[in-house]
């Protein structure tokens, strides 16, 4: 091997020289560095290929020889060394753990566990839209400037963001804990943006809603039962009716099944399955008991059938959606723009949604001095740490006591209401 090392130095871009005794070894030059190259016709295609070896003078003349001699080899064996050096490329890209990766692992490793499928859904399309862009950046090079550009992004809608935040942050955790990022990265997603994504509520109009908590007063509700229900379909109605004498979520109610009403010794009862509530995934959840009184019990009777839904419906889950319901009372408010070709009367209470009335029902409870563990039973919430842990009454006789006060309460405010002055069907 000859190698002229002062004629090396003096190679400019462009130029190059090649190794005497190796064939196809040259150095040539270039504007950043002088690289080693190993140019050869290739036994597999019949063209002529190069390759790299490394750089001049980091890698001296004798290793380049031996790296050289490694490749000839190869080329002489049959195997192209270019094309081979790709093909490793492409499995190391393909290995890569990119941020595509880590959202399918957080997907099926902890959504589709640990939520309600529908709720699993909606927050994997909601993670694949907003890391759409960055699905094939390695994961572990995403910087905190990357992670700031994507959620100010969504910042027009802050619970989107806010949720995208949380659930990305979510990703990186399960990633490390199951080692498939280095531990020593940072999860800038827990880090970024803190208490700057404030909803100001959804639009009613052109306007935000603010995020104030809705509570119904007793006149508006006076109003609302003489006057705006009579407005609305009969199962919109009774849904409402629900809602307030039982205290119920909407997403429970339009699942009433003939199998969850039972009348027994001290009344009747709607046992909600564990699975259709909201809290399902919670191991400390439980089915819930719901005694039914007063104008609740008088809907349950005359919707009660043999078998099947209290709230039939032709949709595939054979009950109506909860956002039906709320779609059909913001078709009543003054403000709701959308099918302007329709003449219809408009609701005189205006500004709720059918939950406001659940946290309406709950307020009236808390004035009518019912204790707040009786009253969180009601609505299903489960108790918070240890208590949860130690306290398992189930309140059974204590909720028919309150709900019934609540019962009274409402009818005292008023003698009658068009949903009563329908003929039971």
């Amino acid at each position: 091997m000859l190698f002229d090392a002062r004629k090396a130095k003096l190679l400019k871009p462009g130029e190059h020289i090649v190794v005497v005794g190796c064939s196809g070894l040259r150095l040539k030059a270039s504007t950043e560095s002088k690289a080693w190259l190993y140019r050869y016709e290739s036994l597999v295609d019949g063209n002529m290929h190069q390759i790299k070896i490394g750089n001049w003078p980091a890698m001296p003349a004798s290793t380049a020889v031996v790296q050289w001699q490694a490749l000839k080899d190869r080329r002489d064996a049959g195997v192209d060394p270019a094309q081979e050096k790709r093909a490793k490329k492409r499995e190391v890209a393909s290995s890569v753990y990119t941020v595509a990766d880590i959202v399918a692992d957080y997907i099926d490793g902890h959504l589709r566990i640990n939520r309600k499928a529908d709720g699993a859904k909606a927050v994997a399309a909601r993670l694949h839209r907003a890391t759409e862009a960055l699905a094939d950046m390695p994961a572990a090079s995403v910087t905190r400037r990357v992670a700031f550009d994507l959620i100010a992004s969504l910042a027009d809608t802050p619970v989107a963001a806010k949720s995208v935040r949380n659930e990305l942050g979510g990703a990186w955790e399960l990633a490390l804990d199951a080692g498939r990022l280095s531990e020593d990265a940072p999860n800038w997603w827990r880090q970024i943006m803190p208490g700057k994504l404030r909803s100001r509520g959804a639009m009613r109009g052109d306007e935000h809603k603010g995020t104030a908590k809705r509570v119904l007063s007793e006149s508006e509700l006076v109003k609302l039962l003489q006057d705006d229900f009579s407005l609305l379909s009969d199962v919109v109605q009774d849904v409402l009716t629900l809602y307030l004498w039982t205290a119920t979520r909407g997403g429970e109610i339009v699942q009433m099944h003939a199998s969850q009403i039972t009348q027994e010794p001290d009344g009747w009862w709607w046992t909600l399955p564990k699975a259709i509530q909201k809290n399902a995934k919670r191991d400390k959840a439980s089915d819930l008991r719901v005694p039914l009184v007063g104008r609740a019990l008088a809907v349950v009777r005359r919707r009660l059938p043999p078998t099947g839904y209290l709230f039939p419906s032709t949709s595939k889950q054979g009950y109506p959606a909860q956002a039906g319901i709320q779609s059909q009372v913001n078709f009543r408010q003054p403000y709701c723009v959308q099918r302007p070709d329709v003449t219809r009367t408009r609701l005189s209470v205006t500004h709720w949604s059918p939950h406001d009335l659940r946290r309406t029902a709950r307020t009236m409870l808390a004035g009518l001095g019912c204790p707040n563990d009786v009253a969180e039973s009601i609505l299903g919430h489960v108790q918070p740490g240890i208590q949860g842990v130690y306290n398992i009454h189930t309140y059974d006789k204590e909720r028919r006591v309150w709900l019934q006060c609540l019962s009274d309460k409402l009818d005292t405010l008023v003698a009658h209401t068009a949903i009563f002055n329908r003929q039971d069907a």
